[in-house]
């Protein structure tokens, strides 16, 4: 990557957090929701760990920690999505890229806002969980290969939206940008392990991408590890083809002037 590259993205990125973290309406609903989350599912569903056949050695509040942080990674990479779109919306985006001697460092600055935006939250999350009691199991790699799983869950929603937010150029594409990661997520053993769901609900969450990165950041963070390369290279390769999304959604910009 050249130097202009990386000025480009570095100005990007300054740009998107400052704004971000000096605009209250853009920064809390991000910090606000997954602590809600949090609250509904670890406090509100507590009871679910007496459930028959419910396993997981770290409790509740840790088997939704994990879900949780995931959550905030990927739609912290969505909201930096509806400020791509905003951008082009009051001109700003179309301006950048006339501008920029490398347009491809615009993508790359979007994504880089998305990640500073995130590391935030995730570290409030992390401080109100282990506040509340959160038995963590797993030691410093562990750990440290979840919050890495979670980063790749970020990019893939930042990719996600940036190329939305490119293609359709204005915030009414916010259900658009949202509704499909929702989805994902939810579809996903959230609530109780894959093996007590049942039905057609069980079957979607099988094949379900979500549902690997779930169970292997749940292994992680209890400290006994399973299926965690399958997990990775699940997040890496939607990471990777979303990153192709969103840089082909730059070109389709371009062409629209």
């Amino acid at each position: 990557m050249s130097r202009q590259f990386w000025s480009v993205a570095f100005a990007v990125a300054w740009r998107v957090l400052h704004n971000v973290f000096t605009t209250p309406s853009l920064f809390l609903p991000g910090l606000i929701f997954p602590l809600f989350f949090f609250t509904a599912f670890a406090g509100g569903l507590s009871r679910v760990d007496n459930i028959p056949g419910f396993d997981f050695p770290n409790g509740y509040t840790a088997f939704q920690f994990v879900f949780v942080l995931l959550q905030s990674a990927a739609f912290g990479g969505v909201f930096t999505g509806f400020g791509v779109a905003r951008d082009f919306e009051y001109g700003f985006a179309r301006r950048l890229m006339l501008a920029a001697p490398k347009r491809a460092g615009i993508v790359a600055g979007y994504a880089m806002a998305a990640t500073g935006r995130w590391a935030v939250t995730a570290v409030v999350l992390t401080v109100v969980a282990l506040a509340v009691g959160m038995n963590v199991g797993g030691g410093g790699v562990d750990l440290v290969a979840l919050y890495t799983l979670a980063l790749f869950v970020n990019l893939t929603g930042a990719f996600w939206a940036t190329g939305v937010a490119m293609r359709l150029r204005s915030v009414q594409a916010g259900p658009v940008m949202q509704l499909p990661v929702f989805l994902i997520l939810f579809f996903a053993p959230v609530y109780v392990p894959l093996s007590l769901l049942s039905g057609w609900l069980h079957a979607v969450a099988t094949v379900n991408p979500a549902t690997s990165i779930l169970e292997g950041g749940r292994s992680l963070i209890a400290g006994s590890p399973e299926d965690i390369s399958r997990a990775f290279a699940i997040a890496l390769a939607m990471a990777v083809l979303l990153s192709i999304w969103s840089w082909r959604g730059l070109r389709s910009a371009e062409r629209a002037g």
